[in-house]
């Protein structure tokens, strides 16, 4: 597993907040703490309630909702779909589907999570530029 925790601008239908966003190849999908939902988007229910492992051996955490967001790396605009995920330690995952999706890469080195570079045409346009 490998980590790297960064800020990162969140928005969703109801606003936006600056969190911090711990990028973790161990975590399959992304998280967000129920605690900044409320403040960023509508939460939508499961079809179904997931049961989502833990480090604790045999310990699961009840997840029943879902919220759609918008997060900027970089100037770039990506999206993707956050587990509402009741005592979650973070503010927000990033897990490895969404760093997969758009091809973020880890830089250990550098302490930075990059995305591929053929995604430069998402990056953003100010209004006075158009």
């Amino acid at each position: 597993m490998s980590i790297i925790k960064n800020p990162l601008l969140f928005v969703g239908s109801k606003g936006e907040k600056n969190l911090y966003a711990l990028f973790d190849s161990g975590a399959n999908l992304s998280c967000i703490n129920p605690e900044f939902v409320e403040e960023l988007g509508n939460k939508e229910s499961l079809g179904r309630i997931r049961q989502i492992a833990t480090a604790a051996v045999g310990h699961y955490i009840e997840v029943k909702y879902v919220v759609r967001l918008d997060f900027y790396m970089n100037d770039a605009l990506l999206s993707d779909e956050f587990l509402v995920v009741p005592g979650l330690s973070e503010e927000v995952i990033i897990g490895a589907a969404t760093m997969q999706k758009w091809r973020i890469k880890l830089d250990f080195e550098h302490d930075k999570a990059i995305f591929d570079p053929k995604f430069e045409d998402l990056k953003m346009v100010s209004v006075y530029e158009i």
